[in-house]
């Protein structure tokens, strides 16, 4: 066999020579080759092709399909070659591997699906599917991926559970934010729509039926085990989860609150549907504006008979259930909400009008079950306290008139003073805040402030206990030597003082006449 460069060269000689022989010896080959060559090339057939030779294993080429054929192309070449080898075959494994690979390339070339490009129409399709969303301490979530096959617009949603009210609630929030409703709606084979296949035949769920017939669609399931029947939501699981779920791909970083996902789906909802796509270079958004034109009304009601039993959330922000108290958030005060049990959770839904940026039904709560006597209270259902109030829930001093507003103006202290005096029932209160002030002029206010706030704290509220702590620390401020332990002088009192305890002293003697003075009578 020549090489392509030889087989050149071989029909450069021939045309320039015009003879067979002439361009043998030219080439350096026989005239016969050059006869072959020139025939392949006249016939347009390519000349560099590399003939078939004869294999040791042509032999049983038959019985290698046959093999493949029967695993449906699942067999492994060791397998087969330890059957042929069995059969008299004496080549290497290496030859067994290529025409094992060469046999499945041609089963899967005779089996290969061959799909029609599918061009949706505007308002006939929308498609759902669900997504294994991140972990919240330790919780698993969900992420329900919707989009319409026209304008692909996507709607991702979080949640924490895939049953059918959960399924309810996503569909109606989805429908609201397209602002209308397809035709169809095609999704998986889950227990929540499919609940049998007769002969191929998915048999409905009764309920995801009635929720159909609500909003005027029909609902499809794809075939099982065929992704590429609903290949648009697998796009869309398949990008959400790439953006939202924390990875080391993304480098996202991992949610601490429910909140915190809601909110990471809504931008990412905002992200994708306001920049061009792909296959149709417009945004999104601006197609959704189009098709709603081809959309159907929407119900002004959800469908709500699946998210349980109604409860009017009292003042208290709490709904009662089963003689137990739940909070909701405050938010929802005097309004109706939905309650049901999904094995030990509350789940509490309600129906936003939108106002706040979200419409249809939502998930506002869930709470474990508890027993009567035991409220499960959630404090971040519940608004921030007031500034009248600090942690503790007691009152915070408030000026209101100018005398306390000089008062409360010295500082910290001044306020924690009145907080405590009146809490001791201290005598005189606002004569001796007026003192106070007056203090205050005559001593630094920050002084003053600090006494007054040591007195809070060692409860001095008597007469001029203010002064006398003034004078306190001022004394602490004047410089006075130290007196320190050595060891030649010790701080501990000594006994000096008791040494004469018991002992009389010596009497004093007289005192002598000076010179030239006459002694007294006694001594004469």
């Amino acid at each position: 066999m020549k090489r392509s460069e030889e087989i050149v060269e071989i029909l450069e000689a021939y045309d320039l020579t015009g003879s067979y022989r002439a361009a043998a010896e030219l080439a350096g080959c026989d005239h016969h080759t050059v006869a072959r060559y020139v025939a392949l090339r006249a016939a347009g057939e390519p000349v560099v092709a590399r003939e078939h030779r004869a294999r040791p294993i042509d032999a049983y080429l038959a019985k290698i399909e046959e093999l493949v054929a029967r695993s449906n192309g699942r067999v492994r070449a060791d397998v087969v070659h330890e059957r042929i080898t069995a059969m008299g075959f004496t080549g290497g494994g290496r030859t067994t591997r290529r025409a094992v690979a060469e046999a499945k390339a041609r089963l899967r070339a005779g089996r290969r699906r061959v799909l029609r490009p599918w061009v949706p129409e505007p308002g006939l399709w929308l498609q759902w599917d669900w997504a294994e969303g991140p972990r919240i301490r330790g919780r698993r979530t969900n992420l329900w991926c919707a989009w319409l096959a026209w304008s692909r617009f996507r709607v991702v949603l979080a949640v924490w559970d895939r049953t059918l009210p959960t399924i309810v609630a996503c569909l109606d929030t989805t429908l609201r934010r397209v602002g209308g409703v397809p035709t169809y709606a095609l999704t998986d084979n889950e227990r929540t729509v499919s609940v049998d296949h007769v002969a191929g035949v998915a048999v409905r769920n009764p309920e995801i039926v009635h929720v159909a017939r609500h909003y005027g669609m029909t609902i499809r399931t794809c075939v099982p085990a065929d992704p590429q029947s609903k290949g648009g939501s697998e796009a869309t699981v398949r990008i959400s989860k790439a953006d939202l779920v924390p990875t080391e791909v993304n480098l996202a970083a991992e949610y601490r609150l429910f909140g915190q996902l809601e909110a990471a789906c809504r931008d990412w909802c905002e992200k994708v549907n306001t920049r061009p796509h792909r296959e149709t270079r417009r945004p999104p958004a601006e197609m959704l504006a189009e098709e709603r034109l081809r959309l159907h009304p929407l119900p002004s009601q959800p469908f709500t008979v699946a998210f349980g039993t109604t409860r009017r959330v009292n003042w208290d922000a709490t709904v009662s259930v089963e003689g137990v108290r739940y909070s909701v958030p405050h938010e929802l005060v005097d309004t109706r909400v939905w309650v049901r049990f999904h094995g030990d959770d509350l789940i509490v839904t309600a129906v936003r009008d939108g106002s706040d940026g979200t419409a249809g039904a939502v998930e506002v709560a869930r709470h474990g079950r508890s027993t009567p006597g035991s409220p499960v209270i959630d404090d971040a259902h519940y608004p921030p306290r007031s500034a009248a109030a600090n942690s503790h829930g007691e009152r915070i001093p408030r000026a209101t008139s100018a005398a306390e507003a000089a008062f409360l103006a010295l500082g910290p202290g001044a306020a924690a003073w009145l907080v405590e005096a009146a809490a001791a029932g201290a005598r005189g209160v606002r004569r001796k805040m007026t003192e106070a002030v007056a203090l205050a002029k005559l001593h630094p206010p920050g002084q003053v402030d600090q006494a007054l706030g040591t007195a809070a704290i060692a409860g001095r509220f008597a007469e001029n206990d203010l002064m006398r702590i003034l004078a306190h620390q001022a004394g602490e401020t004047v410089a006075k030597p130290a007196t320190q332990a050595s060891e030649t002088h010790s701080l501990q009192p000594g006994t000096a003082a008791w040494s004469g305890f018991g002992v009389h002293p010596d009497p004093e003697p007289e005192p002598e006449p000076a010179a030239g003075q006459e002694p007294t009578g006694e001594s004469a």
